[in-house]
């Protein structure tokens, strides 16, 4: 199952340990006797960039396959994203590139939960880019942030500072101005039929419904995952390897039991002409969860938490830009205005989280909450991807 369906959700299934801090940032001077490859490796510049274009693809490939010739088999998307995750990092540790812990049945029960709520995030988030574009789901993920963080403050003694309630100011000014652009663009561009407008209203709304939903869904996985990881002490691929490997049999028995299976609907999802193109795009968005997590880490290794935290929030930008360059999103000034308004409110909120990390007593309450892995960090910034 790919990370994302978000962006912002596409980057779920590599969460990281809570309880463990971020590496230090590597030395990326040269040293005497490195080769060029390790050089470019050590080069902020490439894990950066690779990041951002990882996000990217699989926020792209999933909207092509959710809503480009209505595609309603979103449980069976689901399952074929996680097997293809579960083979490819299997197929890395075997040969050597990354490492992870062999199945147990007594962690995978401790973990079971928080799978439970990663696939109603995940699934909550197919929908919600199915009905919406991508710069309104992008912008609107964003108040995911907001459940989080009050959900810390009541459950961890995190703490919310005076800029941080400005960043979510701006979330929820974002979020209102996206919903009344889509609205007023639905509006004038069906008004000469009343019934193709309503229509599309209604689609709009479910869109929201979704994405209500979605936030949800994603602040409780969140959270309940910060609670479940002490009792199994999970690093990024555990986790990763963990959550698809458990989601696995639930999204195909969902699918099986819940779907529309006839040849008929079939013909529907995976017409003739398209069913190749729509296969490796479901086979894509699935390695790019693993691209996700690779270069998650590899940023943060290479750079420093703050420097990922900031890509984070300016990774938000390019995101929503891709739905307006390879889809029909509507551009108009009040749609670019919630673009640039999101954009602004997730640097303030880096800049609130990166200030808040040097003086950790500051804020409304003590603040108690551990450093996060690359792959959690990401999670919660790009609440995205």
């Amino acid at each position: 199952m790919a990370d994302g369906k978000k962006t912002d959700d596409y980057e779920l299934r590599d969460l990281g340990n809570t309880g463990k801090g971020y590496e230090p940032p590597l030395n990326t001077s040269r040293p005497a006797g490195s080769t060029p490859m390790t050089a470019a490796t050590n080069n902020p510049v490439f894990p950066i960039l690779s990041y951002c274009v990882s996000s990217i693809l699989m926020t792209v490939t999933n909207k092509y396959v959710l809503s480009g010739f209505g595609f309603n088999l979103n449980f069976f998307l689901l399952a074929v994203q996680s097997i293809v995750c579960v083979v490819a990092i299997q197929m890395c540790k075997s040969s050597g590139v990354i490492t992870y812990r062999d199945f147990n049945s007594d962690e995978a029960r401790k973990w079971f939960p928080v799978s439970l709520l990663l696939i109603g995030t995940i699934y909550t988030s197919t929908k919600a880019l199915q009905f919406l574009s991508i710069p309104v789901y992008t912008i609107f993920k964003n108040l995911t942030i907001i459940l989080i963080a009050y959900g810390e403050v009541l459950w961890f003694g995190g703490s919310v500072t005076g800029m941080a309630l400005f960043s979510f100011g701006l979330m929820v000014l974002s979020s209102v101005i996206a919903a009344w652009a889509d609205i007023q663009h639905a509006l004038q561009s069906y008004g000469h039929s009343e019934t193709e407008a309503s229509a599309k209203v209604s689609t709009l709304n479910a869109g929201y419904m979704w994405m209500m939903f979605n936030c949800l869904c994603s602040a409780a996985y969140v959270l309940g995952m910060r609670k479940r990881i002490k009792l199994t002490n999970f690093k990024d691929f555990d986790t990763m390897f963990y959550n698809n490997v458990l989601s696995i049999p639930i999204l195909l028995a969902a699918s099986l039991l819940l779907e529309n299976w006839s040849s008929a609907n079939i013909e529907i999802n995976f017409p003739p002409l398209q069913r190749n193109r729509i296969i490796l795009a479901m086979v894509f968005s699935g390695l790019s969860s693993v691209f996700i997590s690779y270069t998650s880490a590899w940023c943060v290794r290479v750079t420093s938490s703050t420097t990922y935290s900031m890509v984070g929030a300016l990774n938000k930008l390019p995101i929503a830009l891709s739905g307006l360059i390879f889809f029909d999103a509507p551009i108009t000034i009040p749609s670019v205005s919630a673009i640039g308004v999101g954009f602004v409110s997730g640097i303030v909120y880096a800049l609130a989280k990166v200030k808040q990390s040097s003086k950790p007593k500051a804020g409304i309450l003590p603040t108690t909450s551990q450093p996060m892995s690359a792959s959690s960090q990401s999670t919660r910034d790009s609440f995205k991807s």
